[in-house]
């Protein structure tokens, strides 16, 4: 079986409240630990109404506080966004508290609008400094030289796994070179995918942290008791991603028969495509096309997304995600 794990936005839906989210991502958690996920992660966004993870350490600590073995961590941390040390300090209070089940991943893009992005940094820097703040992060959580001037208090020590995220060549090159495992971001960003996957297979380097390298799939899936139900569910994440590319995004929308009519062909072209590696539909469907994945990318770890308005409905598709990856085996 291949280890397979759960990728969170704590999504705020049509209905409801931010504190509806929270409910709901606490309650999503706990649900997964039972069904054997391995991992949960929640991911950083800024200034987008439908998603509440922006504070993603305080949430991983209120997810970590409500499970008991399952990993938590962040899918991920927009480093650009932060100093380096403050990360370090705040993953290393989560792992102190939390031992051998924080993970920090880390990505390069702001997680939001260019207007939000210079709010939240002193400078713009296009990423250029992405590497080094890395080794930097790296370098506090592991163990402090003896003359260190600044140290992670908490931190230092703690070693907390840290992965690459990306979604393009550039993450997969500094996945190989660091020797760090890395997960790519198909589920919204699919088109560099096999590219990014041979770079990093062919050109990762062993380092203390990795031997060998380690590929994370990130996939959607809408699942349901039929496919009719499957590809209704999916309509709500299809109406969100148009919204978020015509400049208007808002709160998780509730589902709807016959999406093709509310979204302009041209946009609903670019949706569909960024949300083309996604399983949908009913258990036997969404098994076959899992499958039908799995062996295309041989990933070493899946984690699954899914942007589901009701909180039932996203429970079981879960569910059904979970029973599937069970049965399957790469061919």
């Amino acid at each position: 079986m291949i280890p397979f794990s759960l990728l969170d936005l704590a999504p705020v839906p049509e209905g409801g409240t931010i504190s509806d989210a929270f409910s709901n991502t606490m309650d999503l958690a706990t649900h997964a630990e039972t069904l054997g996920y391995n991992r949960y992660w929640l991911a950083e966004h800024h200034n987008m109404p439908g998603i509440a993870s922006a504070a993603t350490s305080v949430l991983i600590g209120q997810v970590a506080a409500r499970t008991k073995t399952i990993r938590v961590g962040s899918g991920g941390v927009m480093l650009p966004n932060h100093a380096p040390l403050m990360i370090a300090e705040q993953f290393g209070t989560l792992a102190t508290l939390y031992p051998d089940r924080i993970d920090l991943g880390v990505g390069r893009a702001p997680g939001t609008d260019m207007a939000t992005a210079r709010a939240l940094r002193r400078t713009l820097d296009d990423g250029e400094g992405f590497p080094q703040d890395v080794i930097e992060l790296i370098g506090y959580l592991g163990k402090a030289p003896a003359n260190a001037r600044v140290r992670a208090v908490p931190g230092a020590g703690t070693k907390v796994p840290v992965w690459m995220l990306g979604s393009s060549l550039y993450g997969a090159q500094l996945a190989a070179h660091l020797g760090l495992p890395y997960a790519f971001a198909s589920h919204f960003a699919p088109a560099a995918l096999e590219q990014a996957l041979q770079i990093y297979r062919q050109t990762f380097q062993p380092s203390d942290a990795l031997k060998k390298p380690y590929f994370m799939l990130a996939l959607n899936v809408f699942a349901a008791d039929t496919d009719e139900e499957g590809h209704f569910l999916k309509s709500s994440s299809q109406q969100g991603f148009a919204n978020l590319r015509t400049g208007r995004p808002g709160l998780l929308p509730r589902p709807a028969a016959g999406v093709e009519a509310l979204i302009p062909p041209a946009v609903l072209e670019a949706v569909n495509e960024a949300l083309s590696c996604s399983a949908t539909g009913s258990p036997a469907t969404v098994t076959r096309e899992l499958k039908d994945m799995l062996d295309r990318y041989r990933p070493d770890e899946v984690i699954i997304a899914g942007q589901i308005h009701d909180p039932a409905a996203r429970k079981h598709s879960f569910k059904i995600a979970a029973q599937a990856m069970k049965e399957l085996t790469i061919g």
